[in-house]
């Protein structure tokens, strides 16, 4: 299965043929000065000189020649790296005219990216008409950010009008190497939490936590965050408008301020961290100073992102730089032990990516997390998410509707706790069997006490489990004064606790308030039907003709002892008009509920 990938930028088209089972990359182009004097140089090493600028005629002179070198295989699809996707694109899309004019419309919102992703996917369209093109989005991978990750402090209606809120950046690399890491660690990257540092002439910092963004330092724009090659980063707002009246800049001339002049050429002299650290050797004080002050960010956001994880279990390094500069490394990471991650300074200076180890432990080997170092390979990610997309969706014509139940707020408990609330030995009465087998409401009710209020007549769900967990609502996160994560049933750890009231005493429970990640249960016999598998993300699209609804990042669990049925909680249901025993299915974002696909 052969993907072509383009990656289009304002002066220089990429492109590269990778067969995506293997992974191996079977001819590649590079065009430079695209817009002026373009030269296409290809992976056998040969260059040209183009007779035509411009990104459409670069594609139809080039792409026999890169396909020529490949063997002209059969092309299953084109995968196009597009930087912003907005609010509503959380995954791959198919490209259709539709989607070809809402990234123009999105150009608003990314001047210096969109309008040149989109003239390569035009270009390779018109080139390629009879394959499938897929965009995939830079900002994709942190659609999930939770709204205290989001939203910028602005007022609403500029905020709506405007589409104000941080996207993030650099998606497609964070989730690649999450994965990579994932996979060296041997574990499954659901079951981790992982900061990974994008480092290159472009940079960004990422906190995922189970396999979902949850921060990165990019925000509304790529110029948010770290220190970049010539990007500033973080800078007080009220020191631009200073800048605007005092020197009298315009929107154009702030905006090459900020994008073009500043970040390590503005500190140091030089946009390169090589140059920047070969005169920092010969003594330079102002590029030591810039590889000091563009280190301190970096660990800044690690530490700040650490605190957002409660704790990491490895911390990336990947990009230009965090690949290639142990001494960049060494700057980041040499304080880190505090929080558990001691870097090695031997594996550090030794440590160099290749293809046959494309991860690198540079942690001390009593660390706790793991330090690594990470080859990002953003071309292959997108070949295999285009792959995906195209694989995997399929038509569930045939498929039943999926139940819905509305849960409400409730807990389960240890045997212990249960004796410590209602006595020795005690064991609960069944009020009514729930639709999974096995399980019951209990008449057992307890009242849940947080730092602002009290909720009383809160449902014991039976029977006892391994781990307490009392689920809420966000409505009811607020009215508790607690700050819940959004959590898969059974994993509490980190998550806040809380004051447990009952008739026989009172239990301080130090962990166990979740808002629960909504899920569907699945018997094995449905997953193999839907053609998903445990731990699955899709989404799940309701149809109203009036207010329908879609929503994203839903769990798939599957068991032996599962039936098929979507739990959501009272706030999801009111947002959707929805009650218990309403059904849904699953579909593709953007498409009708006739079809369904795996979130990427």
């Amino acid at each position: 299965m052969v993907y072509l990938v383009l990656n289009s930028g304002s002066s220089s088209l990429k492109a590269q043929l990778i067969d995506v089972p293997s992974g191996k990359r079977l001819a590649e182009l590079n065009v430079e000065r695209i817009a002026d004097a373009p030269t296409a140089t290809y992976s056998d090493g040969t260059t040209e000189q183009l007779p035509e600028t411009g990104h459409t005629a670069a594609i139809a002179a080039t792409l026999p020649k890169l396909l020529a070198l490949a063997g002209n295989p059969t092309l299953a699809g084109v995968g196009h790296r597009v930087a912003h996707g907005g609010p509503d694109y959380h995954d791959p899309v198919v490209v259709t005219d539709a989607i070809e004019a809402k990234i123009a419309e999105l150009s608003a919102l990314a001047p210096l990216h969109n309008p040149v992703n989109l003239a390569g996917i035009r270009a390779a369209r018109e080139a390629l008409p009879g394959v499938a093109h897929v965009a995939v989005f830079d900002t994709a991978f942190h659609a999930a950010l939770p709204a205290r990750a989001r939203e910028y402090a602005l007022p609403k209606a500029l905020r709506e009008k405007y589409q104000l809120r941080r996207y993030g950046f650099h998606g497609t690399s964070h989730q690649y190497v999450a994965q990579q890491a994932a996979s060296y660690l041997k574990t499954d990257l659901r079951q981790l939490k992982v900061i990974s540092c994008h480092l290159g002439n472009g940079a960004s910092v990422c906190a995922i936590e189970f396999g979902r963004s949850v921060e990165t330092s990019m925000g509304f724009t790529p110029v948010e965050g770290l220190i970049m090659g010539t990007r500033a980063g973080d800078v007080d707002p009220g020191a631009l408008v200073h800048l605007m009246r005092a020197e009298g800049l315009g929107a154009d001339q702030l905006d090459a301020l900020l994008n073009k002049q500043s970040g390590l050429l503005g500190l140091g002299g030089a946009a390169d961290m090589r140059d920047l650290e070969t005169r920092a050797a010969e003594g330079d004080t102002a590029a030591q100073a810039a590889i000091h002050v563009w280190a301190h960010r970096v660990r800044k956001y690690i530490g700040a992102y650490a605190a957002v994880l409660g704790g990491f279990d490895a911390l990336i390094f990947t990009a230009g730089i965090g690949e290639n500069s142990a001494a960049a490394r060494h700057h980041i990471a040499q304080n880190l032990g505090f929080l558990g991650a001691q870097l090695d300074e031997d594996r550090n200076r030794q440590a160099r990516l290749t293809d046959a180890t494309p991860v690198i432990d540079i942690a001390a080997p009593f660390s706790r997390a793991r330090i690594l170092v990470v080859a990002t390979d953003e071309e292959l990610a997108i070949a295999r998410q285009a792959h995906k997309l195209l694989a995997e969706t399929v038509a569930v014509n045939t498929l039943p509707a999926i139940p819905i139940g509305v849960s409400q707020r409730h807990a389960h408990f240890r045997q212990a706790t249960l004796d410590a609330l209602f006595g020795p030995g005690y064991q609960l009465r069944e009020r009514k069997p729930l639709s999974q087998p096995g399980q019951f409401a209990a008449e057992e009710t307890v009242t849940i006490v947080g730092p602002k209020h009290q909720i009383e007549n809160v449902r014991i769900l039976g029977p006892t489990r391994p781990v307490d967990q009392i689920e809420i609502s966000r409505t009811d996160e607020f009215f508790l004064g607690i700050d819940a994560p959004v959590r898969d049933s059974g994993n509490v750890a980190g998550s806040p606790g809380i004051k447990v009231v009952g008739p026989h005493g009172t239990v301080e429970l130090t962990e166990g308030v979740i808002c629960a990640w909504r899920h569907i249960h699945m018997h094995p016999e449905d997953a193999a039907r839907f053609g998903v598998a445990d731990k699955d993300v899709v989404d799940v699209e309701v149809e109203d003709p009036v207010r329908p609804l879609t929503f994203g990042n839903v769990l798939i669990r599957v068991s032996e002892k599962f039936r098929l049925e979507m739990h959501i909680d009272t706030d999801e249901a009111n947002a959707a008009e929805l009650n218990t025993g309403d059904t849904a299915a699953l579909s593709e974002t953007g498409k009708t509920a006739r079809l369904i696909r795996k979130r990427v």
